[in-house]
Formats: C-alpha cells, structure tokens, sequence
C-alpha cells in the first residue's frame, strides 16, 4: 500500500512504524508542517499499560522510550499552604519533543520517510494523490477532517475554565497539586516531571478569577511572574517557562472537547487528536492516541477490504473510549466546581481529588461521599452499590435537562 500520514504527533509517527514492520514493503511518507523539534506540549504523561502494549507492537522503540522517562508513585497537594501525600500507581513523563525524536528515527530506520517543514492544507493536496490510504493525524484542528466535517459528524464543545501550559527549572519527583486561594477566587496548577532538568505546569483558574486577577490582559512575562509569587511553595523559588510568543502575549487557552460520528471516509481516516479530544486533567491524550494507532494497525492486518477494516476501527475505537470519555467529562466538571469541595479538610479534599471521575460524586455532598467512600474500601456490598449507583443517578439528571 501507498499511506499517506498528514501529522508527525505520536499517533502519525507510531502508526507508521507499526505498518512499515507489518509489511515492509509498504509506501509510507509521514508529512509534518513544523520543523523537526519545534514541537510545543513539555512533556507527556502515560502510566505502565501503555509500555507494555508499546512493547507487543514495537519493542525498539517502547525501550527507547522507557528509557527516555522519568517516574513517580506518590500525589501530593497543596492546599491553603497544607500539603498532604496520596499513594500510588506508577506513572511516567516523558518530553514530548524527545518522544517525538525517538519515534522519528525509529519510523526512518525502518523507511519511512518523514518530511518535516510540509504542510498538506487539504484533502486535494497533490501529495495525496495516489495514496491507497490518506491518514489524518493533523490534530484537533485538522484542516483533513474540518474539509468533510458534515461527514465524519464533528462536534467541538468548550469547556469553562481558562488554562495555560508551562514548563519550570523545577524537577518534581511526583504528581503534585497546588491550589491557592485569591480574593477573586481559586487557581490552581497541576506539576509533573518529564526530565532531570525540567517539568510541566499546567495553571487552571474559572473565568471570574481570570478576569480577577488580570490575566485576561497581562502579558506572558507579566503572568508568570504573577503566578510564580502564588506557587512560590509549589515552585520553591525556580522559573516557569512559557512559549516565547512573538507578540509577548500569555497563551491561555478553554480546553474543546472533540467527538466525531464517524472516523472515515472513503480512503480518508482520522486518528488521534483529529478524531477525539479528552479533558487534560486526566492525562491521557498521548495514550489515547497511540492506542488509536495501535487498533488502526490491527484492523488494517486483517483480511478484508479497506472500507471494512476502517469501519471495525472506528466502531472499535469509539466504544474502547467511552470511559476515558465518560471520566474526562467527569474530572473536568469537578475543577469546574471546585469551590464545592475546598471547604474540606485538605487530606479529604486530595482525596475526592482522586475520586472526581466518579458519576455519583456531583450528585451527593462532599462530606458524605467521602464517609460513603471510606466505608466502601471495607465493606463489599456497598462498594457494588456505589458502582451500580453512580451511573444510573447521572442518567436520571441527565434526563431532566
């Protein structure tokens, strides 16, 4: 097959080494509009499922990027100067501009040819030309997708608070929180290593404390510096890194939640974040999409027509989502009502932090939800009925709306 792959993100990127080891014979070019290493996004978060099925679809470079991450066990969180520590999973970050090298040189090695600084603005592209497969890994502002959006069914809604995306010199060991209080309101980051050298920080605040504290006309220079001062603890006295925009202006970004009927069409398919979007706070963006690619891979290696193979994708990819759907929905709502549980003590807060994909939680007060919680680590039945409770309250007020 001749496979044209517009986008060099980790889903475009992986999906052609896992075609190229299938069939080495296949045609594969990957186009990508920015040049190589000027990608934007600090660093990733995955947790030790996806290496293991990064390690059945392509071992070389599942090792390389194991070696390239850091990890952390713990939680920890700030709140009103308290910190508090929570216990568990392992998870990893990796810097997405190193992720994106480690997969380049693997999608070369095997022949794929990758062509940075390319940019493919529509469907009638002459690159297109004579593809037997068109893959559309341009990101959720696909220009491939937006060209034929009646057809795949696309639906774009914008979530409420306002958030920004930073690096820091601060090297954290764990996932940790921060929230601080203002006269305007809470603001609140979220932290996470990706190197020895450097970190993510993504700052998340409502509208109102936005405008409040006036991030809506401040400059990047003069917000960071605003919100080092209110993470001083968090940061202990280390720099957070912005994007260097040519206009000096902050990027502060709503987070738009893509959802799309249908995934192809023709020989047009979508992947990754051209096909679906899940709230950040759940950190699985990067993981979604390599999962994408993966099942894409899979369905393109059984017998069949092309059309039927792009049909079981997408069939199969949007029911797999419905939960990191269902919990980004959910993790994203809880920030968005925030002050509802900062009246906590912050040890129970953190802990309702944990539990914020829970459908039941809206629906219950904090407090008794965490009373029902703890006795539900102890006692089985009630855990059931928590489990069966929850989504059958979210569908009963959904219906009223």
């Amino acid at each position: 097959m001749k496979l044209a792959i517009v986008g060099g993100g980790p889903a475009g990127l992986y999906l052609s080494i896992l075609l190229k080891r299938q069939d080495p014979s296949h045609d594969i070019t990957v186009y990508e509009r920015n040049p190589a290493g000027s990608t934007y996004g600090w660093g990733v978060t995955y947790w030790a499922g996806l290496l293991d099925k990064l390690r059945a679809g392509d071992p070389e470079s599942a090792a390389a990027v194991a070696e390239a991450s850091v990890t952390w066990t713990d939680g920890v969180a700030i709140v009103r100067d308290e910190r508090t520590v929570h216990r568990g999973d392992a998870g990893f970050g990796i810097g997405r501009r190193r992720m994106l090298a480690l997969l380049a040189d693997r999608a070369e090695e095997l022949g794929v040819r990758v062509g940075f600084e390319h940019d493919i603005p529509g469907p009638d592209a002459p690159e297109l030309a004579g593809a037997d497969l068109v893959v559309a890994a341009d990101g959720v502002n696909s220009a491939l997708r937006e060209a034929y959006a009646d057809h795949f069914g696309s639906e774009v809604t914008s979530g409420r608070n306002q958030y920004i995306w930073l690096g820091t010199t601060k090297v954290f060991d764990s996932f940790s929180f921060a929230f601080k209080e203002t006269e305007h309101g809470w603001i609140w980051c979220y932290a996470y290593g990706f190197s020895g050298e450097r970190s993510t920080c993504v700052v998340e605040c409502s509208p109102e404390t936005w405008t409040g504290l006036g991030l809506d006309t401040r400059g990047e220079a003069d917000s960071l510096n605003l919100l080092e001062k209110l993470f001083h603890d968090l940061l202990d006295g280390h720099e957070l890194i912005g994007r260097d925009r040519a206009d000096g202006a902050a990027r502060w970004l709503t987070f738009r939640t893509l959802t799309n009927r249908v995934w192809h069409r023709d020989n047009l398919v979508l992947l990754g974040d051209a096909a679906h979007t899940t709230h950040y706070s759940i950190g699985a963006g990067t993981t979604l999409a390599l999962e994408d690619a993966l099942a894409l891979a899979d369905a393109l290696r059984a017998p069949g027509d092309l059309d039927a193979a792009l049909t079981a994708y997408g069939r199969r990819r949007r029911a797999e989502l419905v939960s990191a759907q269902s919990a980004a929905r959910y993790s994203a709502q809880w920030y968005e009502n925030l002050p509802r549980y900062m009246n906590l003590e912050p040890a129970k807060m953190f802990a309702l932090l944990g539990q914020r994909h829970s459908p039941l939680l809206p629906h219950v007060p904090p407090q008794l939800y965490y009373r029902i919680d703890r006795a539900a680590e102890q006692l089985e039945p009630l855990r059931r009925l928590k489990r069966w409770l929850g989504p059958r309250v979210a569908r009963a007020v959904h219906g009223r709306r």
